[in-house]
């Protein structure tokens, strides 16, 4: 039995897509803010290749912690964790601790995880990353505001958080 509380925070695309060529697939600036306003003061933990790919690292006023397969590897700034297990173990024990990607942590860490906190994008994009599907056996949605009058998109999203059953 895992003590800590995990939480995902993630965008999926209606298919599932959450990026291409180790970016993200669209530019969500009220995403953006609900990502900085609950993970603010946290940990969040994150793949190595995703660590790389943020345009400012690493993140500001949270903990960042990044797995990789490679023993003893350092990143200055970063908590480092050698395998999932390693980071679980290394996750504050008071607060909820944010998984934030790729496509293979969130996989690993989704049967693990209490929480998701999805921007659910209604509109399918081509990627060569996906996020597991969701099932509403193991998933109980608790919050869900639907944003439909973005201006800088072509597309209407929803916010959504789920608690597992």
């Amino acid at each position: 039995m895992i003590n800590k509380k995990i939480s995902i925070i993630v965008a999926i695309a209606h298919n599932y897509a959450i990026g291409k060529n180790n970016d993200l697939l669209w530019h969500i600036s009220e995403d953006l803010k609900r990502f900085k306003q609950l993970t603010k003061g946290h940990y969040v933990v994150m793949g190595k290749k995703t660590y790389f790919s943020l345009p400012v690292r690493p993140l500001s006023c949270r903990t960042n912690m990044v797995i990789t397969d490679i023993v003893g590897e350092q990143i200055d700034n970063c908590l480092m964790a050698y395998s999932i297990e390693d980071a679980v173990k290394k996750m504050d024990t008071e607060k909820e601790n944010f998984i934030i990607g790729g496509g293979r942590i969130y996989a690993q860490f989704l049967p693990l995880a209490n929480k998701l906190y999805i921007t659910r994008i209604h509109k399918n994009f081509d990627a060569d990353t996906f996020f597991p599907k969701i099932t509403v056996d193991e998933w109980k949605l608790i919050e869900k505001q639907d944003i439909t009058n973005d201006k800088q998109n072509d597309f209407s999203y929803s916010f959504e958080t789920f608690c597992k059953k």
